[in-house]
C-alpha cells in the first residue's frame, strides 16, 4: 500500500464497527449463574434490569433452580426460549468457555463476562483466558470482558451489570458515552458527574477485553447520533494504530473523545499492568496521538464535565481571539491570565465596536478586552445582552466568555432567555462564567441548559473549556490543511543492503544508510589503527574528531571511545591508540575495525531518533540535544511518514525551539534543512520498519548553512526466514 493511501485506509476501517445493536438493545437476556443472593453477582443482574424497566423477557440460567423470583430458570443457555441476544455471564472462571460455547450454539450473538480470574490473577489465569478466546473464535460470540462490571443504556434503561453503581437512581440519560477499562471507577465518575447534571447514554466497562476492545466501542459511539462526546478511561490500548485512525474520524466527525490516560509513570504502569494487565506503551506516544486526533485529555471528573458542557454549545471558533465580558474586574483578570497560559489572545476590541456598546453601559466600564461594565451594570441584561451582542460581532473575537453578577437574581430568567437568543444567531461560542453557587432551581440556569448554552463554575475552567474548543478546531483545521495539499516525500524507497543479523550496526554503516535518504552527515574516514600511524595529513582541516570505529560498541562515549578538538596529526595518533584500548578495556571481545576520522560540526546541538513501537509503528523524535536531551527532557513526536511542513511544525513545538528560530539577536539557523532531515528520517523508519527497529541521529548540528549529523545507530531486527 502507497503512503498516500495508507492513513485513509485506516481511517476507513475506523468507520466500519461491528454491530453493537443487539448489545446495548436486546430483545431479551439470558443470566447464566443467576442466584437468589443479592450478595452474590449472579444475584444482582435480574433485579437490577426488571426493576429500571428493561422491556424485554429474563431468562434466569442455573442448573440448581427450577425458578428465580417468580421466574423460570433453565439448565443452560440452549434451553433458553429464542430470540435471546445477550447473555450475562457470573459463573466461576473454568466455566466461562463452556457457557461462551452453549451461547454461539443457542444463536446468542453477545455476552457480558462478570466472572473475575484470567491473565488479571498471572499465569494461571492467562491459560484460562486463551481458551475463553477459542471459545470466542469458535463460537462467534461477541463478548465483553472477562473481568468487567457490565454496560449501560440509560437512553433506553438497559442496565447490565452488578455493583452499586447500577442502582444509582440519579444516573440519567446525556450525549455522552464512556468506555472505561476499570468498572468501579467509571460508575463512581459517572455518579459524580450526575451530581454536576452530565448525564451519559452509555457506559462500558470492558474488564479484560479478550474480544471487543475499548477501541471497538470508541469506534462505535463515535458514529451514534445519540452520541456527541466519547470519554475513554485508558490503562493501555495494544493497537495504537487504530487509535489514531478513530482520532482521526473524532476530527472528521467533530465529535470529541475525551481521554483519561493513566499508567503514565512507572508506578502507574505496575499498578496498570496489575489491574487489568494492561500492557502500556511509553506516554509519549499516547500523548502524540491525542495531540494529533480528536481527543481531549483530561485528569479529574470535573474536567470531563466542563468539556462536555463545551462542546454541548455546538459551535467551534476560527481562532484564538477571546472577549471577556465581565461585572467583576478581578474575575476578568483572572480569565485574562488564563486565557495567556493556554495560548488564547485577548485583542482590542474594533473602535466601531466599542463607540456602539459605550453609550449602553455604566459611566465607569472599561472597554480595553477584558470588557469590566462594573457592578453597576446590576440586572439590566437587555443593555448586558446588546453589549454582549455586539462583541461577539466583533471580526477581532472568536468567542466570548461572559460573567454576569447577577446570574441568579431576581428576573435573571430574562438575562438568559436574550443569552440564549444571541447564542442562536452566532456561529461564535458563548461560554458562561456562573458567578455564584449554582442553584439547580434558579430558571436561568435552566434555560442555559435546556438550549445548550454552555455554563462553568469557576472562571478558570470557562478559560480552560475556551481553550479546548480552539485546540479542538486548530487540529480539524491542520487536518484539512494536509489533506488538501495530499502526500508529499522527498524520496521513494530506497535499498538499504542490510546484513540479515539483528543487532546494533556500527556507526559507519548506520550513516551510509542515512545517506540513502540523503541525510547530510559529517565528512569523515574509516581508517585502521595501522593507517593511522602511517598519517602525516590529516584527511580533513582539523580541529578534528576521533572515535572508535567497532560494530559492537554502541555507546562510544560510555567506553571512551571519543575524542574531540584533535589539533595535529601527533594528537590524532595519540588520540587512535588511547580510545582503541579504552575500548578494549571496556568491552574485551569487541570487533575493533579501526577509528573514525571527522571533521567537528558547530552549531546548535539538536537529537533525533526513531523507533518502530509495538503499537504505534513508526514514530520520530526530535528535541535539543547534548547534556540538555537527558536533563531537560525538551522533545516531541511525530508519527512517521511525514512531510517538511509536518516538520516544520514538530520543530516548533520545542520549548528550545527561539534558540533555532533567532533569539536576543543570534541568528536562525537552517530550519528547513533541519526540517528536511527529519522528514526523511521519517521516511526511512517507515519503508524500513520491518528491519529497524531504532535510529539514533545525535547530535545534528544545525547552523546558518544547513544541518549536518554528527553520529548515528541504527538497531535491526533478524531478518525473517521463510
Amino acid at each position: 500500500m502507497s503512503r498516500a493511501h495508507a492513513p485513509q485506509a485506516r481511517v476507513a476501517a475506523a468507520r466500519a464497527p461491528a454491530e453493537f445493536t443487539r448489545l446495548f438493545n436486546p430483545r431479551a437476556i439470558a443470566v447464566v449463574g443467576a442466584t437468589g443472593d443479592p450478595r452474590r453477582i449472579g444475584g444482582q443482574p435480574v433485579d437490577i434490569l426488571v426493576s429500571n424497566g428493561f422491556p424485554g423477557a429474563v431468562h434466569p440460567v442455573n442448573p440448581r433452580y427450577e425458578e428465580l423470583g417468580g421466574r423460570r430458570c433453565y439448565p443452560d443457555v440452549t434451553a433458553v426460549p429464542a430470540p435471546c441476544d445477550l447473555a450475562l455471564v457470573a459463573v466461576a472462571a473454568p466455566l466461562v468457555p463452556r457457557v461462551i460455547e452453549q451461547c454461539g450454539a443457542a444463536g446468542i450473538p453477545f455476552a457480558i463476562v462478570f466472572s473475575a480470574g484470567f491473565r488479571e490473577i498471572g499465569e494461571e489465569g492467562a491459560r484460562l483466558e486463551a481458551e475463553l478466546k477459542a471459545a470466542i473464535a469458535k463460537s462467534g460470540v461477541r463478548v465483553i470482558g472477562p473481568n468487567c462490571i457490565g454496560t449501560m443504556n440509560l437512553k433506553d434503561r438497559v442496565l447490565c451489570g452488578f455493583g452499586p453503581g447500577f442502582r444509582n437512581p440519579g444516573l440519567k440519560a446525556g450525549p455522552v458515552a464512556m468506555v472505561s477499562q476499570s468498572g468501579g471507577f467509571a460508575y463512581s465518575v459517572a455518579g459524580l458527574a450526575a451530581n454536576e447534571g452530565l448525564g451519559f447514554n452509555y457506559i462500558v466497562s470492558v474488564g479484560n477485553e479478550a474480544d471487543v476492545s475499548t477501541l471497538d466501542l470508541m469506534a462505535e459511539f463515535l458514529e451514534r447520533g445519540e452520541v456527541e462526546v466519547v470519554v475513554s478511561y485508558i490503562e493501555g490500548i495494544a493497537d495504537g494504530r487504530k487509535l489514531r485512525a478513530i482520532g482521526a474520524r473524532a476530527l472528521e466527525l467533530g465529535k470529541p473523545i475525551v481521554v483519561w490516560k493513566v499508567g503514565n509513570s512507572p508506578v502507574g504502569r505496575k499498578a496498570a499492568e496489575s489491574h487489568t494487565a494492561s500492557m502500556t506503551a511509553d506516554y509519549a506516544l499516547y500523548r502524540a496521538a491525542f495531540r494529533e486526533g480528536g481527543f481531549v485529555e483530561i485528569t479529574d471528573v470535573h474536567d470531563m464535565v466542563d468539556v462536555v458542557r463545551a462542546f454541548g454549545g455546538k459551535r467551534l471558533p476560527k481562532g484564538p481571539g477571546v472577549a471577556v465580558i465581565t461585572t467583576s474586574g478581578g474575575s476578568g483578570v483572572l480569565i485574562a491570565d488564563c486565557c495567556d497560559r493556554q495560548g488564547l489572545r485577548l485583542p482590542p476590541l474594533e473602535a466601531v465596536t466599542v463607540e456602539a456598546i459605550a453609550p449602553l453601559a455604566p459611566k465607569y466600564s472599561s472597554f480595553a478586552n477584558p470588557i469590566d461594565l462594573t457592578a453597576q451594570v446590576g440586572s439590566e441584561s437587555e443593555n448586558f445582552n446588546r453589549i454582549t451582542e455586539l462583541v461577539a460581532g466583533d471580526p477581532n473575537i472568536d468567542q466570548v466568555i461572559i460573567r454576569y453578577g447577577a446570574a441568579q437574581a431576581a428576573g435573571s430568567e430574562h438575562w438568559a432567555a436574550g443569552l440564549v437568543e444571541i447564542a442562536r444567531k452566532t456561529d461564535k461560542p458563548l461560554l458562561v462564567a456562573w458567578s455564584r453557587v449554582p442553584d439547580p432551581d434558579a430558571r436561568s440556569l435552566q434555560t442555559l441548559e435546556k438550549h445548550r448554552v454552555p455554563w462553568l463554575l469557576t472562571p478558570a475552567r470557562t478559560a480552560t473549556a475556551a481553550a479546548v474548543l480552539y485546540e479542538f478546531s486548530r487540529k480539524r483545521e491542520t487536518r484539512a490543511t494536509r489533506q488538501a495539499r495530499g502526500a508529499s516525500h522527498a524520496t521513494g524507497r530506497q535499498p538499504l543492503n542490510l546484513p540479515a543479523q539483528g543487532g546494533a550496526l556500527g556507526e559507519r554503516r548506520s550513516k551510509q544508510c542515512l545517506a540513502a535518504y540523503g541525510i547530510a552527515t559529517v565528512r569523515e574516514a574509516a581508517l585502521t589503527l595501522e593507517q593511522v600511524e602511517r598519517l602525516s595529513t590529516a584527511p580533513f582541516p582539523f580541529p578534528l574528531v576521533v572515535k572508535i570505529d567497532s560494530p559492537d560498541i554502541a555507546h562510544k562515549t560510555e567506553a571512551g571511545g571519543v575524542r574531540v578538538g584533535i589539533a595535529s596529526v601527533a594528537e590524532l595518533k595519540q588520540a587512535a591508540a588511547e580510545i582503541a584500548a579504552a575500548a578494549r578495556r571496556h568491552r574485551p571481545d569487541a570487533r575493533i575495525e579501526g577509528v573514525l576520522v571527522a571533521e567537528m560540526a558547530r552549531g546548535v546541538e539538536v537529537i533525533a531518533g526513531a523507533v518502530n513501537d509495538r503499537y504505534f509503528g513508526p514514530v520520530v523524535m526530535f528535541g535539543l540535544g547534548g547534556v540538555f536531551t537527558e536533563v531537560l527532557r525538551d522533545v516531541t513526536y511525530r508519527f512517521a511518514p511525514f512531510d517538511v511542513t509536518s516538520a516544520r511544525e514538530m520543530i516548533a513545538e520545542i520549548k528550545a525551539a527561539p534558540l533555532l528560530t533567532g533569539y536576543r539577536g543570534r541568528p536562525a539557523v537552517a530550519v528547513d534543512a533541519l526540517a528536511e532531515v527529519l522528514s526523511r528520517l521519517s521516511l526511512l523508519i517507515a519503508d524500513h520498519g520491518e528491519r529497524v527497529a531504532e535510529i539514533d541521529v545525535n547530535p545534528i548540528f544545525v547552523d546558518e548553512t544547513g544541518a549536518l549529523a554528527a553520529d548515528a545507530l541504527l538497531v535491526l531486527k533478524p531478518a525473517a526466514h521463510d
